[in-house]
């Protein structure tokens, strides 16, 4: 744990970057701009006028998990796709910033966290005088569906374990089990692209998803097959995406985690029950600073 990592950031200077939205199909703006100590991840529709078009992140604001996380507030503004670049935002200590987008989708960019990354480097970060606040996990919560089953467990920093298994030979199996730091995320999940089967693509485009999918923001696969020129980034590239995945979505609970998250099989829905489990167990978490000389009463 780093000195600065006691503090808390925002950004030096925005941020802007344009792309697709995967599900949408539509060319979005995105530009993050810093916020105050305390704000938290604030999301701003700026193509929405007629009523409140500010989302902030929460766990409560969570409305759709299929094959995305989504966001709304209560007067039915929504933002899609906000998990690469919480991620990122996660890994990176930023803590309060204003994300605009002037459409209902984050851009998926390459399908990976590292263009998110590149946009906050290119931005800087500046520290605050506010201490920064974790949310430490002091008792075990598990959830699960069928064979599909995430827990959060105590532990002295933040460790993601992902197991998943897909019956393509491309796949398979794979496992990823890594303590998430800044430079551990840099080099070893920030790269990890979002991935799909292509005889899927019709049934999701008639459900109004996947209509920005391609080669360029995705890995492709038939079968046993891969379509993408593009080698893999990593052997478990898949594996190690989901667990990006994850950091994202645990990030929607405001504070970064001091515990340890393991999964097997799961996804967006199930993290997102997970997190909603933790908050709805006082017993099992707290909220607390790093630095005795910067604690403050939470």
């Amino acid at each position: 744990m780093t000195t600065a990592s006691l503090l808390q950031h925002t950004l030096s200077g925005p941020a802007v970057c344009a792309g697709v939205g995967v599900h949408s199909g539509q060319r979005v703006r995105l530009a993050v701009r810093p916020a105050a100590a305390n704000a938290g991840v604030v999301f701003v529709r700026t193509d929405v006028s007629d009523r409140d078009n500010r989302i902030p992140v929460s766990a409560q604001a969570v409305t759709c998990t299929q094959l995305n996380t989504k966001i709304s507030n209560t007067s039915g503004v929504s933002v899609s796709t906000i998990e690469h670049l919480m991620a990122a935002l996660s890994a990176l200590d930023v803590d309060n910033v204003i994300v605009e987008v002037d459409g209902p989708e984050v851009p998926i960019m390459d399908g990976s966290a590292l263009p998110f990354v590149q946009l906050l480097d290119r931005a800087g970060r500046r520290t605050q005088a506010s201490p920064r606040r974790y949310i430490e996990v002091l008792g075990a919560v598990e959830v699960a569906d069928g064979a599909k089953r995430a827990a959060l467990l105590p532990c002295n920093r933040f460790e993601v374990a992902f197991k998943i298994a897909f019956p393509s030979a491309v796949i398979g199996r794979q496992a990823v089990d890594l303590p998430v730091t800044e430079r551990s995320f840099r080099d070893q999940l920030a790269g990890a692209r979002t991935f799909g089967f292509v005889n899927e693509v019709e049934a999701l485009r008639r459900l109004g998803l996947a209509r920005g999918a391609s080669l360029h923001n995705a890995i492709a696969l038939d079968g046993d097959v891969m379509l993408n020129a593009e080698p893999l980034r990593f052997r478990d590239e898949f594996a190690r995406h989901k667990a990006l995945d994850a950091i994202g979505d645990l990030y929607v609970m405001g504070a970064p985690v001091i515990g340890r998250f393991e999964t097997r099989y799961g996804g967006h829905a199930l993290n997102n029950v997970l997190v909603r489990a933790l908050m709805a167990d006082p017993a099992a978490w707290r909220v607390r600073t790093l630095a005795p000389e910067l604690a403050e009463a939470v």
